[in-house]
């Protein structure tokens, strides 16, 4: 709403006062039909101080996300938080339920892919978002065999199709109280069509106490790597993470958590979950022991913000120099039984650095096997953003140890550790993009690496729709499975070319 719209519905009834006491319409009483008219002035003038006051703000809180001019004010008349990898700190608190009145907008399009209102009601709201993206992949420049750090050969299965990698469909609102939200989606890995196909039907609630605690409840992404606090349209590249990123992170699991702001420039998220990844894996096939345990912390000191989702790329454009430092720990007691199988989506299995699964049958080429390990992984990261140029490093280590075996393996335990650095620069503003990434791994079975360089085309000057495409080179790949780019063990050049939507 805007103060001139308000001015402009008063004139008429002014005009009309003075025509009435002009004319004497049926006998009104002057003096009555002026003091009616200065009583609504006075209303006039409270009205426009209070949205005076509400503008600042608006402002304040779109200079503090780093988005454009309107974008928190048509989120703060939804009355709901879009999820999707910001906090809750960094979204705008929405008004009190007792004053909250459905506007009657039904089916609007809000920023930042919030999705479409669906229904607003003074207990309840409910919005529809979805995302999807269509890959073309060819791996063809990769070698069609490759050899483990054991001398075990192993032939790839080299790639060359067109698939709608991903459909995400996510309901989202609140109900009673607008600090109480709710999240249920559907996740969808299509890979492979029909009977086959991957579908996750999950969800989540959360209630926001304050600022600084914002508790959870359901399916979440464990924090214990940086690309664990968000996702497209907020990475450089989909959901393709570096070599690197995807053999050291956790994955999504159900759990409690707590997130918020600690202080001005300081959010944090903690979270206990049932394992490391639990998707593909029943209820029944889980620990009893609740032993995972994931926790992180971001500082950001020269702005107090790193932009929409604390995202890896500066697409608006910060002014001002935005740096963000964090540092994340996750700890788990893993098994067999509470490991996803190989083609379930994230998959996330503790690999050795030639990329063979530690819990599979002669995973070290002898008669034995690890039946219990614990991991423990540590990650330190650091970004800046100014005028469209983005740079992001991050650190990893990892230990596994805590061994429990069936028959002979040669170690005792495993430490590990690596890097990815990502790069990006905004050629034509909400147009253009370019990016280089590129990882290492430091392995007691191999060093592998991988770089890829790449460019983003938005279309319509918006972030949510963008074409990807990507040329990506891997050394002795330490990860591979169905909805990335990467083959386990894959030596060569791979490309790929994404169509990316969200709304």
């Amino acid at each position: 709403m805007r103060l001139q719209h308000v001015r402009l519905s008063i004139f008429p009834i002014i005009l009309l006062g003075g025509s009435l006491s002009a004319t004497g319409v049926r006998g009104a009483n002057e003096d009555v039909i002026l003091q009616r008219l200065l009583a609504l002035e006075e209303n006039q003038r409270r009205l426009e101080a209070q949205l005076a006051e509400r503008d600042a703000r608006i402002l304040e809180m779109e200079q503090r996300l780093g988005v454009g001019p309107g974008a928190v004010d048509q989120l703060y008349s939804v009355g709901v938080t879009p999820d999707g990898g910001t906090d809750a700190a960094d979204s705008p608190r929405p008004p009190a339920m007792a004053s909250a009145k459905p506007t009657g907008e039904f089916g609007r399009l809000n920023p930042g892919g919030g999705g479409y209102r669906l229904a607003e009601t003074p207990l309840g709201a409910l919005n529809f978002s979805a995302w999807t993206y269509v890959r073309y992949l060819n791996q063809n420049g990769l070698d069609d065999n490759y050899t483990d750090s054991f001398g075990r050969e192993f032939d790839i299965d080299i790639r060359n199709d067109f698939q709608v990698n991903k459909v995400n469909l996510t309901f989202n609102g609140w109900v009673y109280d607008p600090d109480f939200r709710w999240l249920l989606y559907t996740w969808t890995s299509n890979t492979s069509q029909g009977e086959s196909a991957q579908v996750v039907v999950a969800g989540n609630l959360k209630y926001r106490f304050n600022d600084a605690v914002d508790v959870g409840f359901g399916i979440d992404a464990l924090p214990g790597t940086r690309s664990m606090t968000g996702t497209f349209p907020h990475w450089i590249k989909v959901d393709s993470r570096t070599m690197a990123d995807d053999f050291f992170r956790p994955s999504y699991t159900t759990g409690m958590w707590s997130a918020g702001k600690l202080w001005e420039d300081f959010r944090y998220k903690v979270m206990v979950g049932n394992n490391l990844s639990q998707l593909g894996v029943n209820a029944s096939r889980l620990g009893d022991n609740l032993d995972t345990f994931s926790a992180r912390l971001d500082w950001m000191p020269t702005t107090g913000e790193f932009g929409p989702g604390r995202g890896l790329d500066d697409f608006d454009a910060h002014t001002e120099l935005a740096t963000l430092f964090g540092i994340a720990g996750t700890y788990s007691d893993e098994d067999p039984q509470s490991q996803p199988g190989e083609e379930d989506i994230n998959n996330s299995q503790i690999r050795l650095s030639d990329g063979t699964r530690i819990f599979i049958p002669s995973a070290f080429d002898t008669d034995g096997r690890i039946t219990e390990a614990t991991y423990q992984m540590l990650a330190m990261d650091a970004g800046m953003k100014y005028q469209g140029f983005s740079l992001s490093g991050e650190y990893y280590w990892r230990w596994v140890d805590d061994l429990k075996t069936q028959g002979d393996i040669p170690v005792d335990d495993l430490y590990d550790h690596g890097f990815q650095l990502q790069t990006s620069y905004m050629f034509m503003p909400k147009y253009l993009q370019g990016y280089i990434s590129g990882s290492k791994i430091f392995g007691e079975y191999g060093d592998p690496w991988d770089t890829a360089v790449g460019v983003n085309w938005y279309p319509f000057r918006h972030r949510l729709l963008r074409v990807n495409g990507e040329l990506l080179y891997m050394k002795d790949s330490a990860v591979g499975y169905s909805s990335i780019p990467y083959q386990v063990g894959g030596d060569g050049v791979a490309f790929n070319t994404n169509l990316e939507m969200k709304f």
